[in-house]
Order: C-alpha cells, then structure tokens, then sequence
C-alpha cells in the first residue's frame, strides 16, 4: 500500500493567484519567488524542498493575451509545465497539474467527460492541452484537475468573470452572453478537492468544476440578485464580445463527486468576500 502524503510536504507553484489563496498547507512560491519558465531555477527551487507533491498553479489564463502572443502561451503553459514535471521526475514528487475545459471544442451537446477528445480552438487552450499531454508523457504519479469558469480570491484576486460583473455595478447596464455554457469552480473548492485527491494518493484525470451547468448570463443573474444590486442585465450571443476564439460548451461532468452545487459555492463566496466590500 503507498504511504500517505504529508500535506506539510506539498509544493504549491504559482500560490499567489486567485486558487492559490486558499492553499493553508505545505509550502508556497508564486511569481515573484519562482519563474516557472526558468528551467534552472525551478529545478533548485524543487531539490531545495524535496516535497512529496507539486500542485502547479502557476499559468497564462488569460485567453486574448495568449491568442495576441502565441509564443508567450506555449512559453508558460508548455515549457513552464515541463520544467515543473521535470523538477518533480527528479524527485519523485506527484504532480497536481491544474488544466482547463478549454481543451474542448465545444461542439458536443452534453457536459464533458474526463475521458472526452480534447481538441482545443484557440492558443490558451493549445497551450494548456500541450502541459496535459507533456506531464502525461513524463510522469506516472499526476493529477490533471481540469476546471471551468474559475472564481474565488475576493475583489483583490479575482480578476475573471464574477469579478469584472461586480465590478460594473456602476453602469445602468450589464451585458452577459446567454448562448454559451459552461461549469463554475469556486477556488476554495477546487483546492478543497485537490487536498483530497493527494491524501487519497488518486492518480489520472478528474474534472472538478462545481456541479452543473449555466450560461455566463445566469451567472451575473446569481450575483446580481444575492448582492441586491439594481441594475439592469442584458442577455448577448457569444459573437457579441470580441477577442479569442470561444467555444459554445464547456460544461464538464465528474466521475468523482468531490464538489458541490456551482449555485451554493458562487452564493458562499459572494457573501463571505464580497458583500462587506461592496457595502464600504
């Protein structure tokens, strides 16, 4: 039987980012402490802390950036990835790779499934599917945690979508897209997740968004109505905002039931982190 992991001896890379804020275990660098993309330095960063577990946090997330800069993509997320697989290779540590629903084409009619084709249409998702395959090819011990729609890190953190809805409260006016689907992952639930898939020593792939799934529409819905805000909210198709290549679906379901409702986890975080904000 494998010997448990000592979360106390968890490498998290890339810590201070919206997910990262909720790792409380183990030992934690982020951009400024550790650049993902020098080979030599994470390498000794690695050997340093000798950890059981690597949970890499660390990525290019933002889709338009990666479709203007192409190189700087496949920089992070693929070369970044395997300097980070080849730190954990030289130390026998499990790699908890944390990828994206953005590998998918979008055009099945249904959620995905873990073992689902990837077949990514723009360079984030290229980018993130080459570190798929890059650990998979590398490494026997991983996890590849594949998430959709992520929010969390309050108004300090959170940069995505509940973030830049909220704050557009000023405006009389909020358009959100109706036509497109995908799963909310709260941070926090993702991390919650992820600590149980290291101490249970799983290994392979799991999809762990939040359960269900909704357009970014019924999101801002959810947000607007548990923040009690009066602002008028307008449904817009998918071709309305420009920018990267988006795909119509990215819902995922989930062999292993680790998370809950997306609804009761965006309602936790709105008022936990954003409603005393708002109010000051």
């Amino acid at each position: 039987m494998t010997s448990k992991i000592d979360l106390n001896k968890v490498l998290t890379i890339g810590a201070g980012g919206m997910v990262g804020s909720y790792v409380n275990f183990g030992i934690k660098t982020d951009h400024r402490s550790l650049d993902i993309t020098d080979f030599h330095e994470v390498v000794r960063i690695v050997k340093q802390h000798k950890p059981q577990a690597i949970i890499h946090l660390a990525a290019e997330t933002d889709v338009d950036r990666c479709d203007r800069d192409p190189n700087y993509a496949y920089l992070v997320n693929g070369a970044g990835t395997y300097n980070v697989a080849t730190a954990a290779s030289e130390v026998g540590a499990k790699l908890v790779y944390v990828s994206t629903a953005g590998i998918f084409d979008g055009e099945k009619t249904s959620p995905y499934a873990e073992d689902n084709q990837p077949n990514p249409q723009n360079f984030y998702g290229r980018s993130k599917y080459m570190g798929e395959l890059i650990v998979r090819g590398m490494l026997k011990d991983y996890i590849i945690a594949r998430a959709c729609w992520m929010f969390g890190g309050g108004p300090e953190k959170d940069l995505k979508f509940v973030g830049k809805i909220i704050r557009q409260f000023e405006k009389q006016e909020i358009k959100a897209v109706n036509d497109a689907y995908g799963s909310p992952t709260s941070g926090k639930d993702l991390v919650g997740a992820i600590k149980r898939l290291i101490t249970d020593d799983a290994t392979g792939i799991f999809h762990l968004s939040n359960e269900g799934s909704c357009s970014r529409y019924e999101v801002a819905e959810l947000i607007i109505e548990t923040l009690g805000v009066d602002v008028t909210l307008t449904p817009v198709g998918l071709d309305y905002f420009p920018g990267a290549n988006r795909v119509k679906n990215e819902a995922m379901s989930s062999k292993k039931k680790l998370m809950r409702p997306w609804q009761e986890a965006l309602q936790e975080y709105l008022e936990t982190e954003w409603k005393t904000a708002i109010k000051n």
